[in-house]
Parts: C-alpha cells; structure tokens; sequence
C-alpha cells in the first residue's frame, strides 16, 4: 500500500509521528474525504475484503465503501503508519431494539498511552476518536457519542435531549479481515439485508453532512437542512461528482440506482436508520 497516496487521498499533509493529535488528524480527515456509500450492491459489482482490492477502490478510484471496505482499509493505513491497532467486531441495534449478529459491524481499538476507539465506516456517528473507557465521548451537532460498558461488553450510545439510543455492541476481542466475509456476503446478496433493499452514498463536512439516497439529496449545513430530488441518470452522476468525488465508470447501469425500491418518494433519513454498518 503506498501510505503517501492514501494520506493524498484524505486530503492529508501534517506530522507522521503516531500520536492521539494525529489518529484525531487523519480520523477527522477520512469522514470529510471518503464517503461511506453501498453503491456496488444495487450495481451487482462483488466486493471482496483483499486489502488490494479496498486500496483500489478507495485510494485509486477514489469511491467510498461500507464498513468492512472503509474501516479494514484504515486499518491497513494505521498499521502502516506505525499504530498499533486491532480490528473489533460489533452487534448493530435493530429497529425492533435487538442487535444483530456477530461481525454486523466492523471497528477499530487502537492503543497509544491509552486505548481509543476508532470507527470511519458507520455514517453519521463520531467523527473524532473517542477514549476507549466508560464515559469516552465524542459530541457531534448536538448529539454526544458516549462508551458504556454493557455486561459482558461495551456499547456505543447516541444521547441527546430526546436520550439515549444504543448504536451497536462490541467486545474487545481481536478479529482478522477474514472473519467478516461471511457477514459481508450477506449484506452485498441477502434480499433479506437492508443493504440489498436501500442504496445510500454520504459524507461529514465540517458544518454538517451531505446524503444522497433514493435519487434524494439532503445537505445539512450549521442545523439548517436542503433537501432536494435528482431526476434520472445525468442528475444522480453529477451528484456523484460534485458532492462525493465520485466518477462511475461510463458502463454502470445507473438505473439499478433510480429504479432501487423505495423510489423518489422514500423517506431517507441519516445512514444510522439504515441500520447495520
């Protein structure tokens, strides 16, 4: 993996001492830089979780992925860069208020003088690391991402004036890329996966976030929200293009997207109501 270009990628030029100033630096830099989007499944395109693969996909053709392809990448940088670092896994809450099976989710720990928790593939959640201990939080747009220990493992909760809402669980044991394939295939194949049935791209920007789904566009900017509904194919690629960087090879069917269930007319919210990575 060519560390420069990846840190090219995320928009990154600053100190390459591994330290919690530069895990923050390139964490913040990689939400803002690197969408998280499940384009592929809706375009029949297999993903495999080869590390030359992600690299391909996310440093070369400049596209995003979902967690196992953004979180296994990093990881990969991390390493690279001198981190010591492990790959978790975690139980994503369901609507129902259950948690799904193990390896729904993929995060990271990466330790320094102290532990942190590390997570660039769940959409709208943390956007700077949190401290890896009861309490550890991170505050996003008026909502506080916070760790609390759960039993036997640790959960990530989402509080704001309305409460609290459990975002996943985790253990702290150390998983390889491997373990996640068979989760992965089942959310790139199962009609039963919600990856299957919805079809988001979305990115943090310093005042908010961007989301396109369901040929809507939503920009939220400082609280303020713009919504807005793309029409056919050249409106969904220039989309693409200028809000994420984007550039779909000229053979993509695109209408597997503007013709994905739920239509025009679906209501999208942000991609944690999409639950599972």
């Amino acid at each position: 993996m060519d560390v420069e270009a990846y840190l090219r990628r995320i928009a990154y030029d600053g100190p390459r001492q591994p330290s919690a100033s530069l895990l923050r630096s390139l964490h913040r830099q990689h939400l803002f830089t690197v969408p998280f989007e499940n384009l592929d499944i809706s375009l029949a395109a297999p993903i495999r979780l080869e590390i030359p693969l992600l690299y391909n996909k996310i440093v070369v053709r400049r596209r995003g992925g979902f967690c196992y392809e953004l979180n296994g990448l990093f990881c990969e940088l991390l390493a690279a860069m001198g981190f010591q670092v492990q790959m978790l896994s975690a139980r994503v809450r369901r609507n129902d208020g259950g948690f799904g099976p193990e390896f729904d989710h993929m995060l990271l720990k990466v330790e320094l003088d102290e532990p942190w928790l590390v997570d660039v593939g769940f959409g709208e959640s943390f956007v700077h690391p949190i401290p890896f201990h009861a309490g550890g939080s991170d505050t996003v747009d008026g909502h506080r991402y916070v760790i609390a220990p759960a039993g036997n493992e640790w959960q990530l909760l989402r509080e704001d004036d309305k409460g609290q809402v459990p975002l996943y669980g985790f253990s702290h044991v150390p998983r390889q890329l491997g373990d996640y394939t068979a989760m992965c295939n089942y959310h790139q194949m199962s009609p039963e996966s919600h990856f299957t049935q919805n079809w988001i791209c979305s990115k943090a920007t310093p005042e908010g976030r961007v989301t396109v789904a369901h040929m809507r566009l939503i920009v939220t900017r400082r609280g303020s929200r713009e919504e807005s509904i793309l029409i056919g194919d050249a409106d969904l690629r220039v989309c693409l293009r200028d809000y994420f960087g984007i550039l779909l090879d000229g053979s993509a069917d695109l209408s597997r997207l503007t013709a994905a269930p739920g239509g025009p007319e679906a209501l999208i919210t942000p991609e944690t109501q999409i639950p599972g990575n």
